[in-house]
């Protein structure tokens, strides 16, 4: 029998990464976070001193990258290990987020992680939580969900995160950036962000996380995956 892929896409802030964390955990799948490995590659690239327009550069790090994601405790951020190097607060910095949105044009990058995130459905199975999971990635996966909510409640959620971490934040700057982010996500050439012809899409908006997730297990049963 195949492995079971369970694929969770969605724009910024959707929660689709909280999502895809318990339900890993649940159901005690594998973890792929996928948009954290554009993150990486930015930082990696930082580390080591190639430019964000060296497309080959950037590309030959993305095809030599030793990445395992650890669930953590319900409600916190899954641990990203480096090489055995816990990285996971460089990896959830908003600068991360810069990088990952300049090194994510390139084609080169993205063929460099294929083979990556592909190797992470192993048995008993995998969630993979990003943007293009089931529309490139896992285009065979039996259950894809598109998880969105509107830009002002994913720009509400990411500043009572920041606050919490005690960051000073601009809920209207970040509301221009959520709004930024979609469109060049959703307009870029390559894979750009758009629901699975065969996604269910699941608007989180007036939902709590509890209810998302339990929709989601739900089409999991229905579908006799779990």
């Amino acid at each position: 029998m195949p492995v079971p892929v369970l694929t969770v896409d969605g724009p910024s802030g959707s929660g689709k990464g909280t999502l895809a964390q318990t339900l890993a955990q649940h159901l005690g799948w594998h973890l792929l976070d996928s948009g954290a490995l554009y993150r990486i590659v930015g930082l990696v690239a930082v580390e080591q001193g190639v430019d964000f327009d060296d497309e080959i550069g950037l590309a030959a790090i993305a095809g030599h990258l030793d990445i395992r994601f650890t669930p953590a405790n319900p409600g916190e951020p899954a641990a990203v290990l480096l090489s055995g190097r816990d990285i996971s607060s460089d990896v959830r910095s908003e600068q991360s987020g810069y990088y990952a949105s300049r090194v994510a044009v390139f084609s080169a990058v993205r063929s460099g992680l294929l083979a990556l995130q592909r190797g992470f459905a192993k048995a008993p199975g995998l969630v993979a939580d990003g943007r293009d999971m089931g529309t490139d990635v896992f285009t065979d996966a039996p259950l894809k969900i598109f998880l969105t909510a509107s830009a002002e409640q994913r720009a509400e959620r990411r500043y009572k995160q920041l606050i919490d971490k005690g960051e000073s934040v601009n809920l209207a700057a970040l509301l221009e950036d959520i709004r930024l982010r979609d469109k060049r996500d959703s307009e870029r050439a390559i894979a750009p962000l758009r629901p699975a012809s065969d996604a269910v899409l699941i608007d989180s908006t007036a939902l709590n996380r509890e209810e998302v997730f339990q929709r989601v297990i739900e089409l999991l049963r229905l579908r006799s995956l779990i």
